[in-house]
């Protein structure tokens, strides 16, 4: 349903009828429509995590540290894209009450903050890694890896030449 019809299109009464659930299934399962939102973005976030880690076992271990950084980032573009309306949920969960839903977001964002150690440097970790994952989650949301049309007022650089001059 996320995928057909987007966030509006979640309804407890909807979803029950979907399952084949009386309607009033989903709101004792979950607490009520927030609830199942956070479920839903928690799985989502494992799903995300799961790429983010598999797209690095793809990785030689010889690799230098960008091709490991790129790699990631290149998966979490890919993830947005693929599941854009998941994706977007996911992010619109946060912050949250969740601690499930806050334990697997932040164990996904160490993904891709371990990846920046090697470009901190003699730089302060923290606004470097918001960096990248700003410029990253920019890219996924503003499908900026999509080649723009010649005469479009907006010329974007390819997303690697982007991060290369970041952690440069």
């Amino acid at each position: 349903m996320l995928d057909e019809e987007g966030t509006p299109g979640l309804t407890l009464r909807r979803i029950a009828a979907r399952a084949g659930v009386s309607h009033a299934a989903p709101a004792h399962h979950f607490g009520g429509l927030p609830g199942l939102r956070d479920a839903i973005a928690t799985h989502g976030f494992r799903s995300f995590r799961h790429e983010l880690v598999t797209a690095l076992e793809g990785v030689p271990a010889d690799a230098d540290p960008f091709q490991h950084l790129l790699t990631v980032n290149l998966a979490y573009i890919g993830f947005a894209r693929r599941r854009a309306a998941l994706f977007r949920l996911m992010f619109d969960q946060l912050p949250t009450e969740d601690s499930t839903l806050r334990e697997i977001a932040r164990a996904t964002y160490v993904v891709l903050r371990d990846r920046c150690t090697p470009f901190v440097r003699d730089r302060p970790a923290a606004p470097l890694q918001t960096s990248v994952w700003s410029m990253t989650h920019g890219f996924a949301m503003l499908n900026m890896d999509q080649p723009y049309p010649p005469e479009s007022p907006v010329q974007v650089s390819s997303y690697e030449d982007a991060l290369r001059l970041l952690v440069g």
